[in-house]
């Protein structure tokens, strides 16, 4: 996309947002001076009436809970915004002398100097926002019921009960039968928590399933991929949102922190764990997946093969590797589906069954 002019703008804007106040920092283009320093409340009207009768200005926020909404207010009104990753901006983040004043105007100088030192970022809008938290509200309640179910079995262990070997889904059908009298009054409101949990879980994946059917026909694509499922493939839609944007398929694993750390100094080049930048719920269900490919339902396929190979290399780490290894390149394999529309082949890269 090519960069706009900045003679286009009457100012630049710093905006520190926070939950109740938004610390803005006004700087004039040419000198680079302060022209206003001064707080709004962050409510819709409050930064309507403060941005919707001004000249169009280039406005810079850091990343938050609550800059979605505000960018996609201030774009609404006609200005750019630039929604700084708080990631690669330490000179906010880790600035010892910190607070809301320094922060905005900190924002508005780099944005008046050049925006691409922001690493701005690009947040969902309309219904792809509100489908995304559906997913991680079935996240919520699939980490609350597991935290039951880890509690309930530690306390039938210590009382001498074996807990039952079962799935999530039936846990509570099969745990009831062996809470002794005493614990019932403990356990027994927790197991019928974790029938409810349950329900909702189950009605969760059938609203997946709907938006994936009426919305999101490319994620069923994906899930021709042995390993991902319905929620796997509809996260991976809806947190790239634009396949377009990664000019390779590689830049996908770079973008959810699926590839090595670097820390190079002269000839020192120490070998680092990956960086665990990016969604971090995405990046889960993808090494989920990679447990399931190489696990033992794992059906044969490129993916497993080099899964492998890795692990054949050993070491005591050797299958945790192995595991990230194929993480990474499901990402990518999943990406290029998703650009090229392309059947997914299961040994693409085996000469047998390309000769075939």
């Amino acid at each position: 996309m090519q960069e706009r002019s900045t003679k286009e703008f009457a100012g630049v804007c710093g905006m520190d947002v926070h939950d109740k106040w938004c610390q803005l920092c006004l700087l004039d283009l040419g000198s680079g001076e302060t022209v206003e320093e001064s707080r709004v409340r962050t409510t819709r009207e409050s930064l309507v009436r403060r941005f919707g009768d001004v000249s169009r200005m280039r406005v810079a926020i850091e990343a938050g809970p609550q800059s979605a909404w505000v960018s996609e207010l201030l774009e609404g009104l006609g200005h750019e915004v630039l929604v700084a990753n708080p990631r690669q901006v330490r000179l906010i983040g880790d600035n010892r002398q910190k607070d809301d004043r320094l922060d905005a105007e900190r924002l508005a100088r780099l944005a008046r100097f050049d925006p691409k030192l922001l690493a701005p970022i690009r947040h969902r809008r309309g219904h792809a926002r509100a489908d995304l938290s559906l997913l991680k509200a079935r996240h919520a309640l699939v980490r609350s019921r597991t935290l039951m179910i880890n509690h309930i079995r530690g306390v039938l262990k210590s009382a001498g009960v074996r807990p039952p070997s079962c799935d999530a889904s039936t846990f509570a059908t099969h745990a009831e039968s062996r809470v002794p009298p005493d614990l019932r009054p403990a356990l027994g409101l927790l197991l019928e928590t974790i029938r409810d949990l349950t329900r909702s879980i189950r009605g969760y994946d059938r609203e997946i399933s709907r938006l994936i059917a009426d919305r999101y026909p490319e994620a069923a694509q994906l899930q021709t991929i042995a390993g991902v499922g319905p929620l796997t493939a509809l996260a991976f839609v809806l947190v790239l949102f634009d396949p377009e944007r990664f000019e390779k398929s590689r830049d996908v694993a770079a973008y959810l922190g699926l590839t090595p750390a670097r820390h190079e100094s002269g000839d020192r080049q120490p070998q680092l764990g990956i960086t665990k930048q990016g969604d971090v719920f995405l990046r889960r269900l993808l090494v989920q997946a990679a447990h399931y490919i190489m696990g033992h339902f794992g059906t044969d396929c490129d993916l497993r093969r080099f899964g492998l190979r890795i692990q054949a290399r050993g070491g005591p780490y050797a299958k945790q590797r192995a595991i990230v290894a194929v993480a990474r390149k499901l990402a990518i394999v999943m990406h290029r589906l998703w650009v090229t529309q392309r059947a997914y082949d299961p040994l693409y890269n085996s000469p047998m069954a390309r000769t075939a």
